[in-house]
């Protein structure tokens, strides 16, 4: 499949461009460590990245990717979220890396004259120091984290906002990302999107939520855009 009349390009972040899990394991575990809570695997925490840190949290204290917020005791959420939270910040980018091909394929976007945002469920505080560490903050024009608007990835609401800050239309937008929360965003959005079939899905196969195509290696963007 090929895409036309392409304007803008919207990318998630962790999953999509960078490999973020390392840090955020080494930062959950050092919140249930101060709990006195059991620690888990890298690969177990792998499972419960996506859906911003509130979520995380939760699952990391009920040790469950699908939890009932009755099973989440409120006063350790309260005493956790702050200590995983001031943790991740001071190691934003220790382990963090970009994926294979990410920065080559941002700079041959950015040369073919695309617009780039990411839309990101990570906290907006937390995205610039990681694009300045891994030295690709000049390749997008829009940041926009959880917390930038009133809802989040899977709502349309931050692709329209997208779109709207750039003047585009759906038909001029395509948003690539790992999840099933980019992939219904998009499809809420009414707008093409692209799944990488690596990164943090939870275990699912995305193809089960009718991304318009699905890409193994980040490279594989160019393929699908006419020029």
């Amino acid at each position: 499949m090929k895409f036309s009349e392409k304007k803008l390009i919207i990318f998630d972040f962790d999953g999509t461009l960078i490999d973020s899990v390392p840090d955020l394991a080494a930062s959950v575990n050092f919140m249930l460590r101060k709990l006195n809570k059991k620690l888990y695997s890298i690969d177990e925490i792998r499972e419960w990245v996506g859906n911003g840190a509130q979520t995380l949290v939760k699952r990391a204290l009920t040790g469950k990717k699908d939890f009932q917020e009755e099973e989440v005791n409120k006063n350790l959420y309260k005493q956790g979220l702050p200590i995983f939270l001031e943790s991740y910040e001071e190691k934003l980018c220790e382990h963090t890396y970009l994926y294979e091909g990410v920065k080559e394929t941002l700079e041959d976007l950015k040369q073919r004259g695309y617009k780039m945002a990411i839309v990101t469920n990570k906290p907006y505080k937390f995205i610039l120091p990681i694009l300045e560490a891994l030295e690709i903050e000049g390749y997008f024009e829009l940041l926009l984290g959880a917390d930038s608007l009133a809802s989040k990835k899977p709502s349309a609401e931050p692709l329209l906002h997208a779109m709207n800050h750039f003047e585009c239309n759906e038909k001029e937008c395509v948003m690539v990302g790992d999840s099933k929360n980019d992939i219904i965003a998009a499809n809420n959005a009414n707008m093409h999107s692209i799944a990488v079939s690596y990164g943090y899905n939870y275990g699912e196969d995305i193809s089960v939520h009718q991304p318009s195509i699905i890409i193994e290696n980040f490279a594989d963007i160019i393929k699908h855009l006419e020029v």
